[in-house]
């Protein structure tokens, strides 16, 4: 079987609204593109720095409200709870978790995986040709989510490398996988302990292998891997049972002939005939061992195939998987508030929302050959809320000139926090800030 990684992508799908380049990257090349003089190009990456900062900022709060959500559900917590005189519920905690998670995966512009998209994926064949069973009934809830989807060519090796075979197939580069178990759940898994909330963040998942991203996914033979063992194991044991056991099973036949009255002839069992049905006994034994061996060692090479792919695509678990999530989310938060400001900034005109929106996807398919469906709506609020445009009719908008964005951002920034500039407490009077 070959497990080696997908060699050549086919073609990309619909366009996806995640925008498949670093931020930083996508700053200089806007640089460019607005052919800013050189110190209009340093205040441009000023900008694009001061715009990120506010950003973080926002994205901080966030972090604070998810921890406080996970953190009576964090398997892997190591601090210890300080007893308070209301504590927030098991259920609470999921449901405020579960809420804030799907904001932040919107906000990084993950698609939700449906249930039909799930099941299609249950049943179809394993790229690594392992069949996989999953029990959803030891679940309260399933969420995927995947970013990035691509259409790939993987070839694999069939009888025993005597067929090759190329299979096109879907693949995620990013999937996240949110699990809540049974509050009743019965288990040997010390993985899957009732009521327990399972964060995972895989990469580059084929969309047939979904279901090996569960903790509970049980690995089972399939029909072929049944016939490679059962088929020798059988002709193997009748030619045990001629050679070895053929005159030792006639004796005995013939002694319960005689025992029974069928027949009135005596047959004496000797020493020597003893001694080849024990012998016949000990070698069908052994063989079928050997049998019950090479099943064992078939399943051990498949869970050994499937520890591999799961080592290397597992991004991340639990608590670090929406530190990571925010992190995506305020790079693509930055790259679209970034690229709808500079594309208004180069406009000789107010632009419409959908001129606008045509204007940047035109851009990432005609000067870095990706399709981008852009959040255009997402993008202008984010450049009104900051006051970097101004709407000159309904629905259309112009870019303020980069020095006057500046002093805006700037002005946000140091009025985050006002506690220096409150000359009227009379704690601060008559202090100097540091």
């Amino acid at each position: 079987m070959s497990s080696s990684l997908p060699k050549s992508e086919v073609s990309a799908n619909a366009p996806l609204r995640f925008i498949p380049f670093r931020r930083q990257d996508i700053v200089d090349r806007l640089q460019d593109e607005l052919n800013l003089s050189s110190q209009g190009a340093g205040d441009f990456q000023q900008l694009a720095k001061l715009l990120n900062s506010l950003l973080h900022f926002e994205f901080h709060q966030l972090l604070e409200d998810l921890k406080q959500a996970y953190a009576p559900l964090d398997p892997n917590a190591d601090t210890l709870a300080i007893k308070k005189l209301k504590l927030p519920t098991d259920s609470s905690s999921t449901a405020s978790l579960k809420s804030l998670l799907e904001k932040v995966l919107d906000k990084a512009n993950y698609e939700r995986v449906t249930q039909a998209d799930l099941e299609q994926a249950l049943e179809e064949s394993s790229l690594f040709q392992i069949r996989l069973q999953v029990d959803f009934d030891e679940f309260d809830e399933v969420l995927l989510f995947c970013r990035g989807e691509s259409q790939r060519e993987e070839v694999i090796s069939q009888w025993f490398g005597l067929k090759k075979k190329t299979l096109t197939f879907t693949n995620y580069d990013r999937v996240v996988v949110y699990l809540k178990f049974r509050d009743d759940l019965s288990t040997d898994n010390p993985y899957c302990s009732a009521g327990s909330t399972l964060l995972k963040l895989f990469q580059d998942v084929p969309k047939a292998d979904l279901e090996m991203l569960f903790p509970n996914t049980r690995i089972r033979m399939r029909v072929m891997d049944k016939l490679l063992i059962g088929v020798p194991a059988a002709v193997g044991g009748g030619v045990v049972v001629s050679t070895k056991l053929g005159g030792s099973l006639i004796l005995l036949a013939s002694l319960a002939g005689y025992w029974l009255g069928t027949h009135d002839t005596p047959v004496e069992l000797d020493k020597t005939a003893l001694l080849a049905l024990a012998a016949g006994l000990g070698a069908l034994a052994a063989h079928f061992w050997k049998q019950f061996n090479n099943f064992k060692n078939r399943k051990l090479r498949f869970i050994q195939t499937l520890t591999q792919n799961l080592y290397f695509k597992n991004l991340d678990n639990n608590a670090g998987v929406f530190h990571r999530l925010l992190d995506e989310a305020e790079e693509e938060e930055g790259k679209e508030a970034l690229l709808a400001y500079a594309f208004l900034l180069q406009a000789d005109r107010a632009l419409s929302l959908e001129e606008l929106d045509q204007y940047v996807e035109s851009w990432f398919e005609r000067q870095l050959g990706s399709r981008v469906d852009f959040e255009i709506d997402d993008a202008i609020q984010k450049l009104i809320r900051f006051g970097m445009v101004s709407e000159t009719a309904p629905q259309s908008y112009r870019a303020v000139p980069i020095k006057d964005a500046l002093r805006l951002l700037d002005h946000r920034w140091d009025n985050i926090f006002t506690y220096a500039n409150d000359h009227a407490n009379p704690e601060m009077a008559g202090h100097d800030a540091p």
